[in-house]
């Protein structure tokens, strides 16, 4: 029999063998910073601290773990439907104009908790707008959701420079931005939630939509394992004819799916736009959309594993920096070769151990 169809129980799928993958890339991460003349424990150390040893390096860190997340949570919701949307970077792009015109328009007028609401249905709308197309065309005409995601990336961003110059800009400024929300169209830092453990926040734009990431994380775990529709995903990304055979509608299946998955990563455009610069601005998503492929991998596709692999991810973003700057020979580029092997491992090495693990379950089990 093959490795590949035996089961496993889950703390050794979601648990050790995640945890093999990135212990590995560690390791080759260190032979690298060892080859360039550096100390591999001191680097890890350095990294740690960055991300996790002061009240501001953690707001920093969960500022990007909640970007992450929503992303994260994109990917993972197409994924289970057999749908690999590469397009959450331009969905979020195109989300952070829907959250910009809610904020731009309410701001005057009412406080920040009466913006919100709208604005994450701003976001999430025009985000799985821009997703609909992709998913009309995968459904309806057989067009590959890879390629047409990828494509509107492209297209979303060129939009959003258009209109940030020509229709959005302030008048007599040179930056290709809007103005600055009023406090009605900020979302306020959770300074009370780090004082809560003795931290303080500092600069750090930690804000209230890491609590709105946590709650979609398990209203999407309650969608996918806990709703008919859930269930109709799921057959369908394990095996399209069978669904189809069992009467579940491909095409309303499929674009369901992508407005979903498109709605959640429109929601990301909160963090930075609402939650940081309280401004929409150029390239203002960073490659949190990209990144999000790599967390749903290495969650595997579930919404407790995307917390914990964007917490990886974060500390990644925020201990790169600070350690960029106390060993100037572990450079940027460095770091992005870092997240190259987390990703390589987690997602194409994905089951590298499964084999060696499996034998060793089944010796241990018949012991």
């Amino acid at each position: 029999m093959s490795t590949a169809s035996v089961p496993l129980p889950n703390w050794i799928s979601y648990g050790l063998l995640p945890l093999l993958n990135l212990v590995m890339a560690f390791l080759i991460s260190g032979l690298v910073v060892w080859w360039i003349g550096e100390d591999p424990l001191a680097a890890l150390r350095l990294l740690i601290e960055g991300a996790l040893g002061r009240g501001d390096a953690i707001g920093f860190t969960l500022f990007y773990t909640t970007s992450f997340i929503f992303t994260g949570l994109s990917v993972a919701v197409a994924f289970h439907a057999g749908l690999f949307n590469i397009g959450s970077e331009g969905q979020a792009y195109v989300g952070g104009l829907g959250a910009a015109l809610v904020a731009l328009s309410l701001d005057r007028y009412v406080p920040w908790y009466v913006t919100m609401p709208f604005a994450v249905i701003g976001a999430a709308v025009f985000g799985a707008g821009w997703a609909l197309i992709p998913a009309w065309l995968q459904a309806k005409r057989g067009s590959h959701i890879v390629i047409t995601t990828i494509m509107f990336n492209f297209i979303g961003a060129a939009l959003m420079v258009y209109l940030l110059v020509n229709v959005f800009i302030v008048p007599g400024k040179m930056a290709p931005e809007t103005r600055t929300f009023l406090p009605g169209g900020q979302l306020p830092k959770l300074d009370w939630l780090m004082a809560l453990f003795g931290l303080r926040l500092g600069p750090a734009p930690f804000n209230v939509s890491f609590l709105i990431a946590l709650v979609m994380c398990f209203l999407v775990w309650l969608l996918i394992w806990r709703t008919k529709f859930g269930y109709e995903m799921r057959t369908l990304g394990i095996s399209p004819p069978a669904a189809v055979y069992a009467g579940i509608p491909y095409a309303r299946t499929v674009i369901i799916a992508m407005l979903i998955s498109g709605g959640l990563a429109g929601m990301m455009a909160l963090n930075p736009v609402m939650g940081a610069s309280a401004r929409l601005q150029v390239e203002f998503v960073g490659g949190a959309g990209f990144v999000g492929i790599a967390v749903s991998l290495m969650g595997r596709s579930h919404p407790l594993g995307i917390i914990f692999s964007a917490l990886l991810f974060g500390i990644l973003y925020q201990g790169g920096a600070d350690l960029s700057f106390e060993m100037p020979n572990i450079t940027r580029e460095m770091i992005v070769v870092i997240q190259g092997l987390v990703i390589l491992f987690a997602g194409a090495l994905e089951y590298m151990f499964r084999p060696a693990m499996v034998q060793l379950y089944q010796r241990l089990k018949r012991a």
